[in-house]
């Protein structure tokens, strides 16, 4: 199908608003614009600023990018239906699976297990929120790593808004690997430049942020004096999955990047706690501890909590008086100590499963193919076929697809249904789990299913590439703007590889337009998005929901951006030192 056999199709206008492409990308902003201020500074909750943000697209879209308003709105409940179909069905089956954990009673010996790698929470935040979440990204991504270890920080002591803030600033490096590469091999297709190439190239950025990822963990969980005790293991750390994300990235696998990394990582952390101990464990706990009570007592006995134990309709516990909580910690120390190989085993059967099965289904190429075979392909009603891209072709955007079976929330709800019966559980257990879940999870569902439909809007009315192709326009200097784009994709949707489709083929162009190498700002795009996904609403919702701070979303907000734009004003001074005087860094 062609355009000129669709005549009354939407083609977007790359400078609609007084044939100023400045002006248009300005006018483009107002939506995003919107999110910031909503949850940054009115602290509105977190469905609200999305659907706020939502109306303004649309608004604009109308208004100034001359889309129809009733295509503006189908691109809106199209966005919506992806961001509750695969994104939230990710999210909400991770969360099932480690509520059957908890409700079994194995997820007790699992923070003993980690309570046998080290007793202190600073370090088991690294372990925790860095080196699992990482292996959990790189088997599921879209927000499953931060839903898990958010609880699990918690339930070795920290509080809420602490735990969130750490688990965010965590699912950084491990990003743009993750699901299984799924970011870099969609800039690969995009391109057409071979996807092993730009993970190679993003395995020169990326590794560069891990390296200080642990160090920046300790002190946001422990401030100056945190980093000057545990610095030794931080960065232990940090070098072991950098050098191991490098050196996968660039000489073995794109897709297994990530695996490496974290495992590798975790190893080196065992191996180095074997001969080095830090200070001050009793003085990080009693802090913790301190500042738990307090942020407790802000939530209100009310608001749903996840706790170490208890099922997903928990509520707030009564903070634990000191004697209480040292008491607490004596029967982890005791239980820890009681361990033996079988119940490490079967605690850890869970994530071993997920593993597994994810293994087989993205690795082995013919179940690969036999599960995408499975996939669903809908053209959206209204909207397929009424809807062009900026150049003039049917927009692929406007098909949705329904991976029923494919996509890792099927997976994790099969591992689900399995750990279940295996920790006997029984389906009865598992259905009021599924149930209770869903039942907290119901306003997470209504954010992100706006903030996707904030992006379908903004990408299919063309203020998305406005606003890309304005930075663009910058010359020499945009290698040093071009992680911005990843940046702000990422921002928006919540995904790195819905950045990547976004800005992959604007990314090249520009390069080829300006004289730079176009796999390096394919690759920048990529590394930008990585530390764009911590202030995005979709994951501050399920960072929120996790540890039970619905509807707080601004207070974690508030707590992350400025290490976000921090880490992107690093990240845009290496691609731009990497576009001249630091291109020997480059493979």
């Amino acid at each position: 199908m062609t355009a000129a056999s669709l005549p009354s199709a939407f083609q977007p206008d790359i400078a609609p608003v007084a044939d100023s492409l400045a002006i248009s990308a300005l006018v483009a902003l107002l939506p995003l614009l919107t999110v910031f201020l909503t949850l940054g500074v009115l602290r509105w909750k977190a469905h609200w600023a999305g659907l706020s943000a939502v109306a303004v697209a649309i608004i604009v879209a109308s208004l100034f990018f001359e889309m129809p308003v009733g295509l503006a709105a189908l691109a809106a409940t199209e966005g919506a239906a992806f961001g509750l179909f695969p994104i939230m069905w990710i999210v909400f089956t991770a969360i099932v699976l480690y509520q059957i954990t908890v409700r079994s009673g194995h997820f007790e010996d699992l923070r003993a297990t980690f309570h046998l790698i080290s007793d202190d929470p600073r370090i088991q935040a690294i372990i925790i929120a860095f080196c699992f979440g990482g292996l959990l990204e790189a088997l599921a991504g879209f927000g499953a790593p931060v839903a898990i270890t958010g609880v699990m920080l918690m339930a070795v002591g920290f509080s809420p808004l602490r735990a969130a803030a750490i688990v965010l600033l965590a699912n950084t490096a491990p990003v743009a690997f993750g699901a299984i590469g799924t970011p870099i091999i969609t800039a690969g297709t995009l391109t057409k430049i071979p996807y092993t190439e730009i993970g190679a190239y993003v395995g020169h950025q990326t590794p560069v942020i891990a390296l200080f990822v642990p160090l920046l963990l300790v002190l946001m969980a422990d401030g100056r004096r945190g980093v000057r005790q545990v610095w030794p293991v931080a960065l232990v750390v940090g070098a072991a999955f950098a050098v191991f994300q490098w050196l996968s990235a660039t000489y073995l696998s794109v897709e297994l990047t990530d695996i490496i990394a974290s495992l590798g990582a975790l190893a080196a952390a065992v191996v180095f706690l074997r001969f080095w101990q830090p200070q001050g464990r009793e003085e990080a706990l009693d802090a913790l501890q301190v500042e738990r009570e307090r942020d407790l007592a802000l939530v209100g006995a009310g608001a749903p909590v996840a706790s170490g134990s208890g099922s997903a309709g928990s509520h707030a516990a009564e903070p634990l008086a000191a004697d209480d909580h040292h008491a607490s910690m004596a029967e982890l120390d005791a239980r820890a100590r009681s361990l033996n190989a079988g119940r490490i085993t079967m605690a850890l059967f869970p994530y071993l499963l997920v593993i597994m099965v994810f293994a087989i289904a993205k690795l082995i190429p013919a179940v690969k193919e036999w599960l995408g075979g499975t996939d669903v392909k809908v053209p959206w009603p209204g909207l397929a076929g009424g809807v062009l891209t900026h150049s003039g072709k049917p927009s692929a955007a406007a098909t949705y697809t329904f991976p029923w079976l494919s996509s890792p929330g099927t997976m994790l709800l099969i591992c689900s249904l399995i750990v279940a019966f295996v920790y006997g559980v029984g389906l009865s257990g598992w259905g009021k789990e599924f149930a209770a879940t869903a039942h907290k999870m119901r306003f997470a569902f209504l954010t992100v299913a706006s903030v996707l439909a904030l992006a379908y809007v903004m990408n299919l009315s063309g203020q998305t590439i406005t606003i890309g192709t304005w930075i663009a326009g910058a010359g020499a200097a945009f290698a040093f703007l071009s992680p911005l784009l990843g940046w702000i994709g990422t921002a928006v949707t919540g995904s790195d590889t819905s950045a990547n489709a976004l800005f992959a083929t604007l990314q090249q162009t520009a390069a080829q337009n300006i004289g730079i190498d176009p796999t390096l700002l394919v690759a920048a795009n990529t590394s930008g998005g990585v530390v764009g996904k911590m202030i995005s609403p979709q994951n501050l919702t399920i960072a929120a929901t996790a540890v039970g701070l619905l509807g707080r979303e601004s207070d974690i907000f508030r707590k992350v951006v400025p290490w976000s734009i921090g880490l992107i004003l690093a990240m845009c001074l290496l691609v731009g030192l990497q576009s001249s005087v630091l291109a020997w860094m480059l493979p």
